[in-house]
């Protein structure tokens, strides 16, 4: 498997050739150039210390990998905090606590065992920006290293910023701790194996919600395919069932995304989790300022977060796909909240980042507040659905001339060219977005409509077309 060097950091498997697996040698090179890069970006006075918060998923590599990064700083004289096993959301709000300089995650997200990846976050405990990371990327490919002397090694402490988190979720003014005490909940938990088998079982705790767990050993021996898609949740779906649970709950082995199962066993959708928990603080900031309430998803996500937004008389906007553009049109347009339809929440009232803990906090809340089942609950928000297809093409270069005849032919529908092409058909509430990978001669077909029958036509309608444009050549 090839190494993905991407903006926000660089991913890969572990074990394999240099090249085509990520290697103790890419870390040390992306380590290296992260600290060079941290002194260009915030220059100290002589004799300051730069300070990095590091944190960790479970995985079987994380400990490896962990070694390699603290390691790689401290020959930098950079001064360690180290989180341990930590969820992405906690590491986030790490750097905030400890007005650190920044932070590197060790974590591949949803993807297997075998994965692992660095993340990089700026003084804010956000993802650094394009020109930010492509100027990482460019450092690592240098063979000019130089480290500090030993009198001017970084030093490290350890600590664990769980609590503290948790602390700071249940403060917000929109997580009614009382309300969910009195509702009695009873919770299936399933955190595959990973940090949240730490974090949520606290949380729910601490929100006095019984907490049935389901792969809650943060071993990092994943029970199942990590990404919480409904395939991938038929466990967690019968423990809901059988044990009579109101709830089941999923989270990645990060902790960023959300996903959720009525009390019936059958999935509240990865795409309505946003949608909820976005009805639920819209409600709550209606008529509280003059202008219009605003929230962002990204291109790829649900109409449903456009509905229900403006049923509030709120505005929605659109960001490009990726959680560091999300963020940057939420704080263009000021949004009360926003993120993405894989499960990620980001509420700004705590701090731009996918989030599950807020995510699990807020929901819970609301479901609360509306004394009804998590089935009725998502039986109040518009029915969607979504496929995903694709184009597969030996020529790459036939990639732009496909968006570009895309973009005549439906002159006359709402388009949106900042990440491919998405057309939006306001007729029928339907929409097509196309978008080109940055690593294969292909093109992602993702398509929405009231029905999945719906969806499957139209994402077909532009195959077929593509397929002509390609015959043409």
């Amino acid at each position: 498997m090839t190494l993905i060097k991407s903006i926000s950091g660089i991913r890969g498997t572990i074990g394999g050739a240099p090249g085509n697996a990520l290697t103790p040698v890419d870390i040390v090179r992306f380590t290296y150039a992260y600290c060079v890069k941290l002194r260009e970006r915030r220059p100290k006075k002589e004799g300051g210390r730069y300070r990095v918060v590091v944190g960790k998923d479970a995985r079987i590599s994380g400990e490896m990998v962990e070694q390699i990064v603290c390691g790689t700083l401290l020959a930098c004289g950079v001064d360690v905090i180290n989180a341990g096993l930590a969820s992405t959301p906690t590491t986030e709000m790490a750097v905030i606590f400890e007005k650190a300089d920044g932070g590197i995650i060790i974590t591949a997200s949803h993807n297997p065992r075998q994965w692992n990846a660095l993340k990089l976050l700026n003084e804010k405990g956000e993802f650094l920006n394009a020109e930010e990371g492509a100027e990482i990327l460019a450092c690592a490919e240098s063979d000019d290293f130089s480290f500090c002397e030993v009198d001017d090694m970084g030093t490290m402490e350890e600590t664990d910023f769980t609590d503290k988190h948790i602390d700071a979720v249940l403060a917000l003014d929109a997580v009614d701790v009382e309300a969910v005490r009195n509702a009695h909940f009873k919770v299936a938990l399933d955190a595959v194996n990973s940090v949240g088998g730490i974090i949520m079982p606290r949380l729910l705790e601490r929100l006095g919600v019984e907490c049935v767990p389901v792969n809650c050993t943060p071993d990092g021996n994943f029970a199942h395919n990590p990404e919480p898609l409904p395939a991938n949740l038929t466990e967690l779906c019968d423990t809901v069932v059988r044990t009579g649970a109101d709830l089941g709950i999923s989270v990645d082995p990060d902790v960023d995304r959300l996903a959720l199962i009525c009390e019936n066993g059958e999935p509240f959708g990865e795409e309505y989790t946003l949608v909820s928990v976005a009805d639920y603080i819209l409600s709550r900031e209606v008529g509280k300022n003059g202008s219009a309430l605003c929230t962002v998803s990204n291109l790829s996500s649900s109409r449903a977060l456009r509905d229900v937004t403006e049923a509030h008389g709120g505005r929605y906007f659109a960001a490009a796909v990726g959680e560091v553009n999300v963020t940057t049109e939420m704080k263009r347009c000021g949004a009360v909240i926003g993120g993405e339809g894989n499960g990620g929440v980001i509420y700004p009232a705590l701090h731009y980042g996918r989030d599950a803990i807020v995510g699990t906090a807020l929901f819970l809340t609301n479901l609360a507040y509306r004394r009804c089942k998590v089935s009725e609950l998502r039986g109040t928000y518009p029915e969607y659905f979504i496929t995903k297809n694709r184009i597969d093409l030996s020529d790459k270069s036939m990639i732009d001339r496909i968006l570009g005849e895309m973009k005549k032919i439906y002159a006359s529908e709402e388009i949106n060219d900042i990440d491919g092409v998405k057309i939006s058909f306001e007729k029928t509430k339907e929409w097509v977005h196309l978008r080109k990978s940055n690593t294969e001669p292909i093109i992602r077909i993702y398509a929405e409509s009231s029905t999945r029958e719906s969806a499957e036509r139209l994402a077909g309608e532009i195959k077929s077309i593509a397929d002509k444009i390609i015959s043409v050549g």
